[in-house]
């Protein structure tokens, strides 16, 4: 039996401080960030907890100028749409938002849960199948932190119509489009949210704790 580590002070506080500076990267460096330093993120990630042990995540890295400049598109398509919902002074606000990195991430990946693994043999899932889709979130967050540790941004897009991503990167049908991620260094820091920094929302700690008795 191998016995756990001990975690003292100085790093929870560490840890609270990395929690704290986990942001939502929009400004990018185009500086390419070192594949054995992706290499070595993705690792950390698969450590993350999957339902049954599923691991059902499916990691697609967007290369080709032609696959990005279609996401691009589907990302304009969808952010005109979207501030088509707002009206006077919110639709101003939202129009003045970045919320895309994709001009600039020199990484991006494309995020999918397989529905068809067997991996795990549906252990766990039977009653609660989209807790596929949370294990590709908590994969997700895995890399985030493990990427803001080592210096690298991440932004998640989801201003984008997902049946058009599987199209475009040529997905199987069992797959789920969880997220697009923008990664690579980023042009500025911020331990605010760029929400809250920008006039959209402040962090309000809703629902943090709801009693039942």
């Amino acid at each position: 039996m191998t016995l756990s580590p001990t975690f003292d002070a100085s790093f929870i506080d560490t840890l609270d401080t990395l929690f704290a500076w986990r942001r939502d990267v929009r400004r990018f460096q185009t500086t390419p960030v070192p594949e054995a330093l992706l290499d070595e993120i993705l690792d950390v990630a698969q450590i993350a907890p999957s339902v049954g042990n599923s691991q059902p995540w499916r990691w697609v890295s967007v290369e080709s100028e032609q696959a990005r400049a279609a996401v691009r598109a589907n990302f304009n398509k969808a952010n005109a749409e979207a501030l088509g919902h707002y009206a006077d002074e919110e639709a101003s606000a939202y129009a003045r938002l970045k919320l895309a990195g994709l001009d600039a991430a020199p990484t991006q990946f494309a995020v999918f849960t397989d529905y068809g693994t067997l991996q795990g043999k549906k252990l766990g899932r039977l009653t609660m199948p989209e807790t596929l889709d949370y294990s590709t979130v908590g994969c997700i967050m895995t890399f985030w932190l493990a990427a803001r540790a080592r210096g690298i941004g991440m932004g998640w897009l989801s201003i984008l119509d997902p049946e058009a991503i599987k199209t475009i990167l040529k997905i199987p049908q069992d797959w789920h489009f969880v997220g697009y991620l923008c990664v690579g260094l980023p042009q500025e820091e911020h331990e605010d949210p760029e929400l809250v920094r920008h006039g959209w929302q402040d962090r309000t700690g809703l629902g943090r704790k709801i009693t039942v008795r």
